[in-house]
Order: structure tokens, then sequence, then C-alpha cells
């Protein structure tokens, strides 16, 4: 418990930084384990992909001030499949619209 007493501020604000990432990355899988239950199958919500970005943004700035090459690549490359997945979540969403709104006229 020492070795926390002896944190300087940034390095103490760092830590909770840290901690809040993984809290936030956490949540995905809470809420994707929570959603399956109540859908009795395995289900993937768009919720679990925005968690993603958000734990995974955190922890990336958190592993560029620790300097962690290995933590810094893991993260950067989750941001990108994060991205890409919500991307083309938004984009079937988009082309459904589309396809009920001409469907309609």
């Amino acid at each position: 418990m020492d070795q926390f007493l002896d944190l300087s501020t940034e390095e103490k604000i760092m830590l909770g930084v840290g901690f809040a990432g993984q809290a936030l990355f956490a949540m995905r899988f809470i809420i994707q384990w929570l959603k399956s239950e109540i859908s009795r199958r395995s289900v993937i919500p768009i919720a679990f992909w925005y968690f993603s970005i958000l734990g995974g943004a955190t922890l990336f700035v958190y592993a560029l001030w620790r300097g962690d090459p290995v933590f810094i690549l893991g993260q950067g490359t989750g941001l990108f499949i994060y991205a890409r997945n919500l991307w083309l979540i938004h984009r079937e969403r988009r082309d459904e619209a589309a396809t009920e709104d001409a469907q309609a006229s």
C-alpha cells in the first residue's frame, strides 16, 4: 500500500484513468451477457461496441502515458476494429432505412 502513497499527483490521476478505462472495457462484457440472458441467445448489442471504444480509447491514453508498446499496439488495433464494427452497423441501418423508405413510396 505504501507504493500508492508515494505516487505523484500525475501518477495518481493516470492510475485513475487506467482503472476507469478498465471498468468501461469490462462493462461491454456485462452488457453483452445481460442482453444475451434476456434474449436467451448470444447477442452483441451496439452498446458493446460503444463501451469497447470508450474503454479502449481510455486504456490507449493510459498506455501512451506508460509508454508501453505492447499495450499501445493492442489497444490501438482494437480501436480500429471497434470503430469498423460500428461503421458497418450504422451503414447497415442506413441501408435498411433507405430500403424501407423506397418500399413505402
